[in-house]
């Protein structure tokens, strides 16, 4: 079966729980499929973000323990470059 969809898009804000949209004039029993999708805030915060799951927290563990020994650095001379 295939399906054809037209779509709308609408940007709004709730106000008071609710989802306000204006009037979208489309025949009774129309069939919709509606997904929301929720902006965050702007600055979000890095580390929480990279100490969300457990294999991050024991590569981030494991990245420090190797600075701690400087023969694990690589030095770049810069006139080289």
């Amino acid at each position: 079966m295939l399906t054809f969809m037209n779509t709308l898009k609408y940007k709004t804000t709730i106000k008071n729980g609710q989802l306000d949209l204006p009037s979208l004039n489309l025949p009774e029993g129309t069939v919709v499929e509606a997904i929301l999708l929720i902006e965050t805030s702007e600055h979000t915060d890095e580390t929480e973000y990279l100490l969300s799951t457990f294999a991050n927290r024991q590569h981030l563990k494991e990245a420090v323990e190797l600075l701690k020994n400087s023969q694990n650095y690589i030095y770049v001379d810069p006139s080289e470059l």
